[in-house]
């Protein structure tokens, strides 16, 4: 039952995320680009942690 709901899950995303693509390429584009950056912000989030941790966390 689980996998069947997992199955319907992903297949209404992709269904949105196909729509979205399709009908506004301009907000879709933002959209990757709000992503990207988050992605971004949180890799030098983590990079400056572990600079924090080697410098003996002062």
């Amino acid at each position: 039952m689980a996998v069947n709901a997992k199955k319907i899950a992903v297949y209404v995303l992709v269904v949105f995320v196909l729509y979205v693509i399709i009908t506004d390429p301009a907000k879709a584009a933002d959209y990757v680009q709000i992503g990207f950056q988050g992605i971004s912000d949180a890799a030098k989030a983590v990079g400056d942690f572990f600079t924090w941790l080697a410098d003996g966390a002062e």
